[in-house]
């Protein structure tokens, strides 16, 4: 057993896909009109055949409650490994990228928390 989808809930999917690959670096991988729905991947350029991050979109009614209490407490929706986190974080606050949480070494885990632009928080780390 594997996991090749993992999903984030977005209020805009344009407006991901452009935060997701113009500022993060993923690439896209899929993108199907499924007549009024729409299926939207995007994958790590170093792993292209591995595990796709479905771009959802937050329309159910019980998404955006879920997604706010879990930006209200801190929560991030999702965690994206690095190789060094402090070098991210730098990187992506030049491109303009808020973050919430700026890198914190827990032992040996360095994270970060950033602000997707999409109603998530989603962290960065280095192990």
């Amino acid at each position: 057993m594997r996991i090749q989808l993992a999903s984030v809930f977005v209020d805009d999917l344009d407006k991901a896909l452009r935060f997701y690959t113009e500022t993060l670096g993923f690439v896209k991988k899929t993108d199907l009109d499924l007549g009024g729905a729409r299926w939207l991947t995007v994958v790590s350029p170093d792993d292209p055949d591995g595990t796709e991050l479905v771009l959802e979109p937050d329309a159910h009614p019980a998404v955006r409650p879920y997604k706010e209490a879990l930006v209200e407490d801190g929560i991030p929706a999702a965690s994206f490994a690095v190789d060094d986190a402090r070098a991210e974080f730098r990187r992506l606050r030049d491109l303009g990228v808020r973050f919430t949480q700026e890198p914190v070494q827990m032992g040996p885990v360095t994270t970060a928390v950033l602000d997707d632009t999409c109603g998530n928080l989603i962290q960065i780390h280095q192990q």
